[in-house]
């Protein structure tokens, strides 16, 4: 696969003047590529042909000899000779086609990154976030997710070439699809542009629609297309092909956090939200593997921790009862007054006895163990005691009159608790 076919893949529509001189700067510092595939088949062209074995030449008279047997170490001499120089063949025949596979994958890989390396023409417009500190591997990964490059590791490779690295700045970046990777290059060294962003703060506990209509009143989404995007939009984060598809798909996904976001960007704010929620994840992921819960159920228990917990003090303990509850045979009904919540959507501060009996596979009051998923975002600390309850007994918690929560490990414990 050669340059002239590369060529013709790009597009045919009349591009700018700047436009042409950018392809042609990228297609000057990826020649030296090509360069050097022309180099080593032409390499190959003059190695010389395969040995052949000489044939020995059979005697034309008849010789009378005097026969003599050849001795052990004489025969253990030739064998060994006769193993060497084979060894030596098969090693010869074995670079020969390890270069070929090579010159065949460079030829093949080489035109596939070129295509991504040169400006395509104008495209959609994204903007990308570049967090502070951020390294050639994340940007990489934000360029990818934006589909923005084709490859991280050759736009790695390539950065490192071209002296990129450590040249980064950080901030919102508007960037057209197709650029090509010079033009991005030149983009993410400047100090980052003067984008309109909103400023806002997704308290930790926050459902989605709660969600949607603080982003919507702060000006920043259509609930429409925002709640499409939830339910149906491809990220491409690994964790988000663990969960379930179910109504509000990523629920409990979307990390409470302060935001800078840009208005009428639906995909860029779901998709910043959900990095961060990578970013938190990823340093509880392998003691999430060590337990008997999937990512999905610690999120969901999570997500309950942080609805019913009355801080910092009590999340461990509130954690213990539900898991403790998980196990128990005679009390296997979390009865979270938060999942009931969840489902008339509408924290009311107390429950009647049809809200505990409504039919839905989020009331705890009449399904068994947790939820079908999260009912809210739960910040860090609430995944953390999900993931690492306090050691107790305890099976039950009530609210007292004092503003905090009581423990016990018997029904008539609670009983007593709920009447003080």
């Amino acid at each position: 696969m050669d340059e002239k076919e590369f060529m013709t893949n790009e597009s045919t529509n009349d591009t700018p003047e700047e436009l042409n001189k950018e392809k042609q700067a990228a297609r000057a510092k990826m020649e030296n590529i090509f360069e050097q595939i022309s180099e080593i088949k032409a390499e190959m062209k003059e190695m010389p042909p395969k040995e052949t074995q000489e044939k020995e030449e059979l005697p034309t008279e008849i010789e009378v000899r005097t026969l003599t047997t050849e001795s052990d170490a004489e025969k253990e001499e030739k064998e060994r000779k006769f193993m060497e120089e084979r060894t030596r063949k098969n090693k010869r025949m074995l670079t020969r086609a390890v270069i070929s596979i090579a010159v065949a994958a460079a030829v093949i890989f080489g035109g596939y990154f070129y295509a991504d390396y040169i400006p395509k023409g104008q495209g959609e417009t994204v903007v990308v976030t570049i967090p502070k500190g951020s390294g050639t591997v994340r940007i990489a990964s934000e360029l990818k997710k934006n589909n923005l490059i084709n490859s991280e590791g050759f736009y790695r490779v390539m950065s490192r070439l071209r002296g990129i690295d450590g040249k980064y700045n950080f901030g919102k970046y508007e960037i057209k699809r197709g650029s090509g990777y010079e033009k991005i290059f030149k983009i993410l060294t400047q100090p980052s542009t003067n984008i309109d962003a909103v400023r806002v703060t997704i308290p930790e506990g926050y459902e989605i629609y709660k969600i949607a209509d603080l982003l919507e009143e702060k000006g920043l989404i259509d609930k429409d297309k925002f709640y499409y995007l939830v339910d149906y939009g491809n990220f491409d984060y690994d964790f988000v092909k663990e969960i379930p598809q179910r109504p509000s798909r990523l629920e409990g996904y979307l990390f409470p956090d302060t935001y800078e976001f840009v208005p009428n960007d639906e995909y860029g704010i779901i998709n910043e939200m959900l990095g961060k929620f990578e970013q938190v994840y990823s340093k509880y992921k392998d003691q999430v593997a060590s337990t008997d819960m999937t990512m999905d159920e610690i999120i969901t228990l999570a997500s309950i921790v942080e609805r019913e917990a009355q801080g910092d003090h009590d999340r461990s303990l509130v954690s213990s009862v539900f898991h403790n509850r998980i196990k128990s045979p005679d009390y296997p009904y979390l009865q979270s007054c938060a999942t009931v919540q969840y489902v008339l959507k509408e924290r009311k501060p107390v429950l009647s006895v049809a809200d505990t009996k409504i039919d839905s596979p989020y009331n705890t009051y009449i399904n068994k163990g947790l939820p079908i998923g999260p009912i809210a975002s739960p910040g860090e600390k609430s995944i953390a005691a999900a993931i690492n309850p306090a050691e107790s007994d305890y099976l039950f918690f009530v609210m007292g009159s004092d503003g905090k929560h009581h423990f016990s490990t018997t029904f008539n414990e609670h009983i007593q608790n709920k009447n003080n």
